[in-house]
């Protein structure tokens, strides 16, 4: 393995440091949730080792999905085919570390999380990349994916909805990738489901649900606020590949943690109760974007669909230098966007969190995105 740091985790809020931030819109969750709105009592928890496959009151929480109908020729899952993990960022790591040796091929989504491409290329593997673009809504075109699949890939990795642009895949889309990995028997599809529950309508059925050979992995940090308690998990039904899974876990970590696992599972119980103001709450943050960005002629974006994200850029004809943008963004008004480097994309991009910060946060945020504009105007072209 070869390890580097990210420029997303080096100049993230939380390395910088809060305190030097007015207007925080670099997040990409809702915000923190406090312990003592989750109801949680942990008085008389036994602090043993844990059961290795995770609780098993918050795996069937997380195989019965809140008891959303799925399609009819979908499989349910069985708690049995969720494993946890330490946070979505530790299910991708296990399942690129188990799947994925030198030389191995994995096919992935541009711009994308930082992990899903790091973590195959500290690996080794040859990571062919499929570059999304906003001309076309950010969409992932199954037959270009198709285009880069060979002999050799293990892995297709794609997220939905997708950070950072808030694309979503609809459920024929989602099917024809599921068919991709099923003509091909060396191949997996992945799916990072983190935002799955932020989808502005009825979810996707979770990936593992439509094939074998889809793998689901999400957790508890973007739609409940909780990445303090780094849990998460990913779902197969290939109890083969499970065991692997669960194998690569024992050998990291043993076991997640049972203070964490019993605050998820609380949380997942009250799903009925909590998602319904989380939505709301996005959709009015999504508003407060929508009508700003309306009326500012330098920024385009397409408008996301799902999740707390959007991938906004400034236009080229602004005449703006965007690292005099995000200099000056910072400097002079202690306000947080996430640079466009840090998804592999130039740094006329930027990734606007909106889910995060209270509305007058946001707000003022995106006011003081406009006065930087007006500041630099001229520094590019």
């Amino acid at each position: 393995m070869r390890y580097r740091r990210m420029p997303i985790e080096v100049e993230s809020p939380e390395e910088t440091g809060y305190g030097a931030i007015a207007c925080n819109l670099a997040e990409s969750s809702i915000a923190d949730a406090n312990l003592d709105d989750l109801g949680v009592d942990l008085r008389g928890l036994l602090l043993r080792y844990g059961d290795h496959r995770g609780l098993p009151a918050l795996r069937e929480l997380v195989a019965t999905d809140g008891g959303r109908p799925l399609p009819p020729d979908a499989v349910p899952l069985a708690p049995d085919d969720v494993l946890g993990t330490v946070g979505a960022a530790g299910a991708l790591f296990l399942v690129a570390t188990a799947l994925l040796e030198p030389g191995d091929e994995i096919v992935v989504v541009r711009p994308n999380y930082a992990t899903n491409l790091e973590t195959p290329r500290a690996i080794g593997a040859d990571v062919r990349i499929l570059d999304l673009q906003p001309e076309a809504g950010w969409a992932t075109d199954p037959d270009a994916l198709a285009a880069l699949v060979t002999p050799r890939t293990r892995l297709v990795s794609i997220t939905n909805p997708h950070n950072p642009t808030g694309a979503l895949l609809d459920e024929p889309t989602l099917r024809r990738m599921v068919e991709l990995v099923e003509a091909h028997p060396s191949a997996r599809l992945l799916v990072d489901e983190t935002y799955r529950e932020m989808t502005y309508g009825a979810p996707l059925p979770p990936a593992a649900t439509l094939s074998p050979r889809a793998i689901g992995v999400s957790g508890m940090s973007k739609t409940y606020g909780l990445p303090g308690i780094r849990t998460g998990w990913l779902t197969t039904r290939d109890r083969e590949l499970m065991t692997t899974f669960l194998a690569a876990k024992e050998q990291i970590h043993i076991t997640g943690s049972l203070v964490d696992e019993a605050i998820a599972a609380r949380a997942l119980e009250r799903r009925a109760e909590l998602l319904p103001a989380i939505l709301a709450g996005i959709e009015e943050a999504l508003a407060t974007v929508r009508a700003r960005l309306a009326g500012e002629p330098r920024i385009a974006w397409v408008e996301p669909r799902g999740g707390v994200v959007g991938f906004p850029w400034i236009r080229a004809e602004a005449g703006v230098d965007p690292d005099a943008f995000h200099r000056v963004l910072a400097e002079r008004h202690a306000t947080a966007v996430g640079p466009g480097h840090w998804f592999e994309r130039p740094r006329s991009f930027f990734r606007l969190g909106f889910g995060w910060p209270p509305p007058a946060e946001l707000a003022e945020g995106l006011a003081r995105i406009s006065r930087t504009l007006d500041e630099v105007a001229g520094t590019g072209g």
